[in-house]
């Protein structure tokens, strides 16, 4: 068996381009049902606002692992110097059960989530036919950095505009790693940031919702956070909500739940990350409507990813071998 640290992610690197091709292939045995994913259950004790989540899962086609990622989410560890996230996936070979590999780091976790946003930022501007568009994020920890990393790389000559917010005064333009700084615009407000952009990605650890404005004609809401907006958005996205799995996202007190709850969302007005990748469904939403995506996570594609870096680490040579 494998043990991975994220020295050995990092010295295998980010290729998004390859990692989104993972996604899609995911999605893909998610459309053939080639895959098993129980309702992840949360571990709560102590502070409500902490959890600990156990996601397991197989996926069968190219992939054909199973395993299980526990992720911790401790959002007070922030005041502490702490990652506000802990991670651990185990790999089984999907014949035998063996574990093969541990890989024992949040940036795993942090990787697939960006990886999902750029797989449906990639198809929003293909359907689209965008030769620009302006980027916003909101919130600048791990999660909001790799996004960041994730578009310019992917889509930074789309890009004309950057904003970025955080609550917490983080954000240093000149220590951005990125040679375009003259787009980079460190807003004062969410609210600036939302009324710039037209891709408009939440990456905060909100305890309450807050964003109440209407969003722009036309435009792509990314709520990774899951409980950033306000129900009032139900209004203007009500033809365009895509989720990644309507049982993840709808509970815990999610935006998508909370629509559920005082709009009447139901599971067949929403549409999912299978009919973005297989159906192409972004290209039949009039090219006024707002698209609202809305990702829970789901240990498919964790698991997808960790078998991507169990296999690089074998080309790379990295990894401690456990006996």
């Amino acid at each position: 068996m494998i043990y991975l640290n994220e020295n050995d992610i990092n010295k295998i690197g980010i290729k998004w381009d390859e990692i989104i091709n993972q996604i899609e292939e995911a999605v893909r045995c998610l459309d053939a049902g080639d895959f098993a994913q129980p309702i992840k259950p949360y571990l709560r004790y102590g502070d409500f606002q902490n959890r600990i989540i156990a996601m397991p899962a197989f996926v069968g086609g190219c992939f054909n692992i199973a395993g299980i990622k526990w992720i911790a989410s401790f959002p007070q560890n922030i005041e502490k110097n702490i990652p506000r996230a802990h991670s651990v996936v185990v790999l089984n070979n999907a014949d035998t059960g063996v574990p093969v590999c541990i890989v024992n780091t949040a940036k795993l976790s942090i990787i697939r989530t960006a990886a999902v946003s750029g797989t449906v930022i990639k198809h929003f501007v293909k359907a689209r036919n965008l030769k620009e568009f302006k980027l916003g994020i909101i919130g600048w920890g791990p999660i909001g950095q790799n996004h960041f990393n994730m578009c310019t790389e992917l889509f930074g000559e789309k890009i004309s505009d950057i904003y970025l917010y955080d609550i917490r005064p983080v954000i240093n333009k000149e220590a951005i790693d990125y040679p375009h700084k003259h787009k980079i615009n460190i807003a004062n407000s969410w609210q600036d940031v939302y009324n710039n952009s037209n891709v408009f990605i939440t990456c905060t650890v909100s305890k309450a919702p807050y964003i109440d404005l209407r969003p722009q004609n036309g435009s792509l809401l990314l709520n990774v956070s899951l409980r950033d907006f306000k129900v009032d958005i139900y209004d203007y996205v009500r033809n365009s909500i895509i989720v990644d799995d309507w049982d993840e996202a709808c509970r815990e007190k999610t935006d998508i739940e909370m629509m559920n709850k005082e709009k009447g969302l139901a599971k067949e007005d929403v549409k999912t990350i299978i009919d973005i990748v297989c159906n192409d469904c972004i290209r039949y939403y009039d090219l006024k409507e707002t698209v609202m995506f809305n990702p829970m996570g789901m240990a498919i594609f964790d698991i997808a990813i960790g078998r991507y870096y169990y296999n690089k680490s074998k080309d790379f040579k990295v990894g401690q071998e456990l006996l």
